[in-house]
């Protein structure tokens, strides 16, 4: 089955390096059908994800984007270059919802299994660590979804 739900879940410490890594994939997927792709709006990977599935739209490609955010407030303690790209994003996204209406125990662990469930498929910029990328990563393994992690890429890449 070719992948229409595409859920994107990394590090927030993602340097933006390996932008075309990811374009990459995400090119691949629409090829192969991908039409909808999620982010959970944190800093870093999600970030970059979504900018590269906006740009591909921006390129006539017809994709949408999904945004999952934790709670209304949960940018307020973005950098200023984030902050601008995390409302840029919101303003340009197909749609958008809140997890919860404020900040409480557990909300990014909800978030991230709303990613996940009706996916197709996982983006993972994943480490390895005991982490919230990890837990979602693991979550979609348990629901049988496909993960693809670039991290991985990354490291053959340095390995070459």
């Amino acid at each position: 089955m070719h992948p229409s739900v595409v859920a994107f879940t990394g590090h927030r410490n993602y340097s933006r390096c390996h932008d075309n890594v990811l374009l990459e994939c995400v090119e691949e997927l629409v090829a192969s059908g991908a039409r909808v792709f999620r982010v959970g709006m944190a800093e870093g990977f999600d970030i970059a994800a979504a900018l590269v599935v906006l740009t591909l739209r921006q390129r006539g490609e017809n994709v949408a984007l999904e945004l999952y955010i934790p709670w209304p407030g949960f940018a307020d303690g973005f950098s200023e270059t984030n902050r601008r790209l995390y409302d840029y994003i919101l303003s340009e996204a197909q749609s958008g919802c809140y997890v919860a209406e404020s900040y409480q125990e557990g909300i990014y662990y909800e978030r991230n299994r709303r990613l996940v469930e009706g996916s197709d498929r996982v983006v993972a910029w994943w480490n390895g660590s005991a982490s919230g990328t990890g837990y979602t990563v693991r979550y979609a393994r348990k629901l049988g979804i496909g993960v693809e992690n670039l991290y991985n890429y990354q490291q053959l890449r340095l390995m070459l």
